[in-house]
């Protein structure tokens, strides 16, 4: 019971850990947004403030003053927003790319181009213009309204001041309450005890205050996707995003299934290949000189002899291709011991010094130990062959759903995958688990290659070791 308690309370730390750090990175957020929020409405208030302002000043000696004050103003704030639509909407594009990986695509439609007819007029698409520069700011107005984009953008210029009241108020709300109830009311020497009313109040006012600002950090997350997701619908009304998304998803898989389909077959290939070339002749070799044995065990006892002890040469050589080829194929110490040992074992018949470092606590999937190492297996191989390194390291690390491997030489380095089909050969093999290859390889060297990959772990093994070759 006792053990059962302590794991409970454990679990319930941990998630009001937890909670709190997610609802204190949510206030964070729900800053960045009122900041950023601050230049599109100030901005264009402040400039319509200021020139209807001087407008009435200039023409207070005129009836109309009001009017044109008003007039004047409306164009000014007009005009600095227009300025800022497309800022503030790729600001917001932005924070959700970064914050939840909701990538909106801005797809203008084209703005067609001004053409000067035979009278002197100018063609916007739309009009005619006797000036190109009322026909060219007539075309973007017109532009501007019939594109879909713009009038997303338009719309969430108008809809964004409004947005973040409705979900920084009730936080701010919430935060400020709390805390002026924390601090609410001086204490006085008089009617102070453990039992007085004046105790009482405070104790109630300091509960109470911690409780607000309790429900504030945990209704901040809330208020943060309701933006994202307002957001999101406003400036991406047709769904473009979530089709562009799938489409490019689409595209990848079906490249990435065909590099695999390509890389397998290619496999089967040389697995066939080296069947027919290594083991199965020289199994066709031995049942040939079985059978000349045979015959010359009545009348060549001695040369008979010599044909079983290069029979028995032949199949210790067939058995050793074959391990070969099987170790090729799939490694025992990969299948047995996982992809820290194996990689270890490689740094040992590595023809470089090779440090490395493994931090894995668990088993990985075993086509993802193939793959990452097979990768490293040939980057171990182009470090020996092509960069002129005397020292190697290999760090292998697992974090966050992530498997993150780092190959480092301090060769010359300048490694490119155009000059080769290794490289590309390990974005390929990484790209069917949706992994990622990048390389810093400057003239002079080092070379660092980092492969990337998102996986699960799949048994409970721990594997933490650190090894040198």
């Amino acid at each position: 019971m006792t053990t059962v308690s302590r794991t409970g309370g454990t679990s319930v730390r941990a998630q009001a850990r937890a909670a709190f750090e997610t609802g204190g990175e949510a206030l964070t957020r729900l800053v960045v947004v009122l900041l950023t929020a601050v230049p599109g409405v100030v901005l264009p208030v402040a400039a319509a403030v200021l020139s209807g302002v001087t407008t009435a000043q200039f023409l207070q000696n005129y009836s109309p003053a009001i009017l044109a004050a008003l007039l004047v103003a409306a164009i000014a704030g007009s005009v600095v927003a227009a300025f800022l639509v497309r800022s503030v909407a790729d600001r917001a594009r932005g924070q959700l790319a970064r914050w939840f990986g909701i990538r909106l695509p801005a797809t203008y439609a084209p703005r067609p181009e001004l053409e000067l007819d035979g009278r002197g007029h100018w063609w916007t698409g739309y009009t005619y213009h006797r000036s190109r520069t009322v026909a060219k700011y007539a075309q973007l107005v017109h532009w501007g309204l019939r594109d879909r984009t713009t009038r997303a953008e338009l719309l969430w210029m108008l809809v964004n001041p409004l947005l973040v009241a409705a979900v920084v108020g009730p936080v701010a709300v919430l935060l400020g309450l709390g805390v002026v109830y924390i601090l609410s009311g001086p204490v006085t020497v008089n009617d102070f005890g453990p039992l007085s009313g004046r105790m009482a109040s405070i104790l109630l006012s300091t509960v109470l205050g911690a409780a607000m600002i309790v429900v504030g950090v945990l209704v901040a997350p809330f208020a943060v996707r309701m933006y994202a997701e307002a957001a999101r619908r406003v400036l991406d009304q047709d769904g473009r995003a979530s089709h562009a998304q799938l489409t490019r998803r689409v595209a990848e898989l079906t490249e990435t299934r065909a590099d695999a389909v390509g890389n397998q077959a290619a496999e089967l290939r040389r697995i066939e290949r080296d069947l027919h070339d290594g083991a199965q002749a020289r199994l066709v070799a031995i049942g040939m000189t079985l059978g000349t044995i045979e015959h010359l065990m009545d009348t060549d006892q001695e040369a008979a002899r010599e044909l079983l002890a290069e029979a028995r040469q032949s199949s210790a050589r067939a058995l050793q291709e074959l391990r070969d080829l099987v170790r090729g194929i799939h490694p025992p110490v990969l299948a047995e011991r996982g992809l820290g040992d194996a990689v270890q074992l490689l740094a040992l018949d590595s023809a470089l010094p090779t440090e490395v470092c493994v931090s894995l606590p668990d088993r990985l999937p075993a086509a993802v130990e193939a793959a990452v190492y097979f990768s490293v297996c040939e980057l171990l191989a182009n470090a020996a062959k092509h960069s002129g390194a005397e020292q190697v390291w290999v760090d292998i690390l697992y974090r966050a759903g992530f498997l993150r491997v780092t190959v480092t030489d301090d060769g010359v380095g300048v490694a490119d995958p155009s000059r080769g089909t290794g490289l590309r050969g390990i974005e390929k093999r990484l790209g069917t688990f949706d992994g990622v290859l990048s390389i810093d390889s400057t003239s002079g060297g080092p070379t660092t290659i980092t492969l990337e990959l998102p996986c699960e772990l799949s048994s409970p093994r721990t594997s933490t070791s650190f090894a040198k070759a």
